[in-house]
């Protein structure tokens, strides 16, 4: 059956709504950065570029390293653009734009996200990197589909418990990245994560400028959560929902992030670009040795 113009809107051109890109204009292989000019901090290492689209906050370029095929775009900040990158990424590779129905073989996707972060325990260091072995959202997200079979309840009751979570804030949820892809991306220099995604970066992050929080040591009793052999490593604001969606649209995906500030102990990167640009060039290297 045919999906109504309305649901999958396209381009004049035929390019997915938000995005711009068409079918061939995506790798299998696909990085997913925040920050739009971080596209051209991953590509500059690349040894050839096919294809560079911009549109809004989305900026995409599509090339090859060291024999890999993949594509980097920019997804902004937040799960709400998340929600949208996957689902147009998904619509790409899974719907026949042309019919508007959803093709009989899926494909599915590899996906990484490289991202900065900030540690909550004090002995993870700033410029170490952390990969997300599991995400828990403080957004809404994944509550607006049909999602209790990929989340882990009993990682969220517990937690729900230990904060004395109040119930006027969304329900969090867990989600696992994609095995894997985390024991591929993982080696003796990163560190093991289950990640926060917040809503904001400051009250929801428990930063204070000028507004006082609701609760001022969510933080602390975040630092002191333990289920079973995980604790909360690192606060940032895409993870979770990248977990989500991926898992939903059978894809695979992983989260990597760059520690530029450690909560627990005050401090920030004083080389943050640097340090982001060693992990990309870790995730590339790590990426070429995929098999596909």
């Amino acid at each position: 059956m045919a999906i109504a113009k309305s649901e999958l809107i396209l381009n004049e051109d035929g390019s997915i709504y938000h995005l711009n890109l068409k079918p061939e204009h995506l790798a299998q292989t696909i990085i997913t950065v925040g920050d739009p000019e971080r596209v051209e901090q991953v590509t500059q290492y690349f040894d050839q570029i096919e294809c560079t689209i911009k549109k809004r906050e989305f900026h995409t370029q599509t090339g090859s390293y060291k024999g890999q095929r993949i594509t980097v775009i920019s997804t902004g900040i937040g799960t709400d653009n998340i929600d949208i990158v996957f689902n147009e990424l998904d619509a790409l590779v899974n719907i026949d734009l042309k019919t508007r129905e959803v093709k009989e073989k899926h494909t599915a996707l590899q996906i990484i996200r490289i991202g900065t972060s900030g540690a909550i325990q004090p002995d993870i260091p700033i410029d170490s990197f952390v990969v997300s072995e599991m995400a828990i959202g403080f957004d809404s997200l994944l509550h607006f589909y049909d999602s209790k079979h990929i989340q882990l309840q009993q990682l969220s009751d517990a937690l729900i418990k230990h904060l004395d979570w109040d119930a006027n804030k969304s329900t969090p949820y867990v989600v696992k990245s994609d095995l894997n892809l985390a024991r591929h991306m993982q080696s003796e220099i990163t560190h093991k994560g289950l990640t926060v995604t917040n809503v904001g970066f400051y009250g929801p992050q428990g930063r204070v400028l000028r507004l006082s929080l609701h609760d001022k040591n969510m933080n602390t009793k975040m630092a002191s959560f333990a289920f079973k052999n995980y604790r909360i490593t690192n606060l940032e604001m895409e993870t979770a929902g990248i977990y989500g969606m991926a898992k939903l649209l059978g894809h695979n995906a992983i989260s990597m992030n760059a520690i530029l500030a450690n909560r627990a102990t005050g401090e920030f990167s004083q080389n943050p670009k640097e340090i982001v640009d060693r992990l990309i060039q870790y995730t590339l290297d790590k990426i070429s040795t995929f098999n596909h």
